[in-house]
């Protein structure tokens, strides 16, 4: 069994031609489909994420996607993820064993090796000895399947976390590969197109699972690597050209972060001047976010710009709202909002662009799987039931390692590419408690200091994101020859990949006390500063 966490994506551009029945497309023949199905488990996206730098292209769907709907997407293979249940159990997620004779190579893992032999008459049970963390696999077989290049006798270090194991093979299974506590740790059944492995091959911690996953998608699947930025430029302006139609109109948020920014590009590529980019002032933006908005979108993308001041409607609708979730919904609603009463000044603007992702998606609806939610995104959950303004998302399936690379074919410059994550929802989910005009004023001023020194030392980039989150304590101090009562602010700096998992960063201390003293003696109305070191999980990046 894995852990329990989040699903996988939902539906978004770009998707090949023809559409289906659903309004969903299937699988294009010129672009090979690894499809996933999702049992619930931690890993489902990074699973998706390795085949993806495979250049072989992968859609995450719910464990119960009937079979008919298999068929239409013609996948080229299917990988089973991992899940948090026992498939023995009363009520456990599973497929149809029908799966297994469609003549589809499908590779389980963990959970999903697990249910294969369960479906296909072989023995599951409650181990006696569980295997979380790292294991030594011996390799004893397959050398013309997933381990091909790994030498029979090998011993490779592998990720387990499982508490059942597979104590019989189906007819006409073999193992191929064993760990001290599972005998049957790896599997191959050939002539039925289908392999298993009880580790996980998609994390960090299998160093050699990008070879495993390789041998499937390439030797086994037989998938050509060709999904890239530039194939996916092509389908996605073609996508958005098809759904905007040849007169429709579109606005679209900017930000000034590194979604917003790429999918506006890659929306005016596809319909030009159609387009009318919109900045909301929300009073939750960082420092200079206008202005950087303005130049490369208003004198560089010569884009129709619009910037409008609505801090006070925003700051006005927060007032006395400390719950998080609450504040979401809100700043969700006062945007869509504003964007219709914009888009009606546009005049005949059908569309809202937005730059909404995988994670946001993955981890704001749990309907691609049984997982649970873990937050809402301003993009997704916080959205009203009647919206005047149908949605265009061309980033919906992407990751932000893949946003930047997209960014990059688009023309977009280095800096606003590789600038940190911002949250939707801005300060107001830095600012605990409730959310004022002084106390983001605060934020925004450490905030930039945090931003300056992190550059100075030369570590922006290298970081997923820091920053500054403005406490709702107040703490006793000495100033001068004066008693202070002030402000407590955190700061947050974590490493990450995508977002899903991070480590907090371990700043040098002098660069840590260069922060405190500038921010102490900068920005009044702080007299403490504390570190943040807890990683995700089991906290979030962002505290609220």
């Amino acid at each position: 069994m894995s852990n329990r966490a989040t699903p996988g994506a939902g539906e978004g551009l770009p998707r090949p031609a023809p559409t289906g029945s659903d309004g969903r497309s299937p699988a294009s023949t010129a672009r090979d489909l690894i499809l996933i199905l999702d049992f619930g488990a931690q890993y489902t996206q990074l699973i998706a994420r390795r085949v993806r730098e495979q250049k072989v292209y992968s859609e995450i769907h719910p464990f119960n996607l009937p079979l008919a709907r298999i068929r239409e997407l013609a996948p080229r293979g299917i990988i089973l993820s991992g899940g948090p249940s026992s498939c023995y159990e009363d009520g456990a997620p599973r497929v149809s064993a029908e799966l297994f004779e469609l003549g589809i190579p499908v590779l389980g893992i963990c959970y999903g090796a697990q249910l294969a032999a369960f479906l296909l008459g072989g023995k599951v049970v409650a181990a006696e000895r569980r295997e979380y963390g790292r294991a030594m696999l011996k390799v004893t077989g397959d050398a013309d399947g997933l381990f091909h290049g790994f030498q029979p006798g090998e011993e490779i270090a592998v990720w387990m976390s499982h508490g059942d194991r597979i104590e019989a093979l189906p007819a006409g299974f073999g193992v191929t590969g064993e760990s001290v506590n599972c005998p049957a740790a790896a599997m191959a059944a050939p002539s039925r197109k289908f392999w298993g492995v009880q580790f996980h091959p998609e994390v960090a911690h299998t160093p050699r699972g990008g070879e495993i996953l390789a041998n499937f998608l390439f030797r086994i699947c037989g998938c050509a690597p060709t999904w890239t930025m530039a194939s996916f430029v092509s389908e996605a302006v073609s996508a958005v050209a098809a759904k905007v139609g040849p007169g429709g109109r579109a606005v679209c948020g900017l930000s000034g972060g590194v979604d917003s920014s790429v999918a506006a590009a890659l929306v005016l590529r596809a319909i030009g001047a159609r387009l009318t980019c919109i900045f909301v002032d929300t009073g939750l933006q960082r420092a200079g976010e206008a202005a950087q908005v303005e130049s490369l979108f208003r004198d560089a993308f010569k884009a129709d710009l619009r910037v409008i001041d609505a801090s006070a409607r925003f700051l006005d609708k927060l007032a006395g709202v400390t719950d998080p979730e609450q504040k979401r919904k809100i700043i969700g609603r006062e945007f869509i909002a504003v964007f219709e009463e914009q888009a009606k000044s546009v005049g005949g603007a059908d569309f809202l662009v937005q730059g909404t992702l995988y994670p946001d998606v993955i981890e704001s609806v749990s309907h691609k799987g049984p997982s649970a939610v873990i937050k809402s995104h301003h993009n997704v959950g916080g959205l009203p039931e009647r919206m005047r303004l149908a949605l265009v998302e061309p980033l919906r399936e992407l990751f932000k390692d893949e946003v930047r690379a997209l960014g990059a074919e688009l023309g977009l410059p280095h800096h606003v590419l590789w600038r940190q994550p911002f949250p939707g929802p801005g300060l107001a989910v830095r600012v605990l408690g409730e959310v004022t005009r002084e106390r983001c004023d605060v934020l925004r001023a450490a905030d930039a200091i945090i931003e300056q020194e992190i550059r100075a030392a030369g570590l922006y980039e290298s970081i997923w994101q820091a920053f500054g989150v403005l406490l709702p304590v107040r703490t006793v101090g000495v100033m001068g020859d004066g008693r202070t009562y002030a402000n407590v602010l955190a700061i947050r700096a974590v490493h990450s990949k995508d977002g899903m998992t991070a480590d907090w960063v371990p700043l040098p201390y002098d660069l840590l006390a260069t922060l405190s003293s500038r921010i102490v003696n900068e920005v009044k109305g702080v007299n403490r500063v504390v570190y943040d070191i807890s990683s995700k999980p089991p906290a979030t990046i962002e505290w609220e």
